[in-house]
């Protein structure tokens, strides 16, 4: 199954964003601190609602602990700075896709362990996107493309409720 992974976020609401995200998806987050702000469970509770017990969320307290735990799964890199749109990649089972830091993205060593790196196109010229939100939609592509075959349904499919 794929996942995903936040890289020393820094803005405890998007963190939060991303927690539901991952509950609703039904994919698990890694959290890589430090954190750009306290990351207590209380602040945790908050910052993700009732969500944060329905997510599978594993939390690093540091780079190199959560290269330890990746296991040798390929490492995707969300990052304005890349040339392939996320729609032309080919995602796989147990890829993680990363988001960086709301204000720096991630360092050059780090961007360096990226196996991959994809960019989610802009054609209204905007300079970015929330990164919870720019997460959420590379994710729902790499569930489109039927990574995730146990998520039930065709992501790719339009459905309407009965009466409408």
């Amino acid at each position: 199954m794929i996942a995903l992974a936040a890289y020393q976020p820094d803005m405890a609401p998007n963190l939060g964003a991303m927690i539901r995200i991952s509950a609703c998806f039904g994919v698990p987050l890694d959290i890589i601190e430090p954190c750009g702000f306290p990351l207590s469970a209380k602040a945790l509770r908050r910052a993700a609602m009732d969500y944060a017990a329905r997510a599978s969320i594993a939390r690093h307290d540091s780079w190199e602990s959560f290269l330890q735990a990746r296991d040798g799964r390929r490492l995707v890199l969300l990052t304005t700075g890349a040339t392939q749109a996320h729609w032309d990649f080919r995602y796989a089972p147990g890829d993680i896709v990363m988001t960086g830091r709301e204000s720096a993205g991630v360092p050059p060593e780090v961007a360096a362990r990226a196996d991959a790196r994809v960019r989610i196109p802009m054609p209204g010229g905007g300079r970015s996107l929330n990164v919870a939100v720019a997460a959420g939609i590379v994710l729902a592509e790499a569930l489109r493309q039927g990574v995730a075959a146990d998520m039930g349904g065709d992501m790719g499919a339009v459905t309407e409720e009965p009466g409408r």
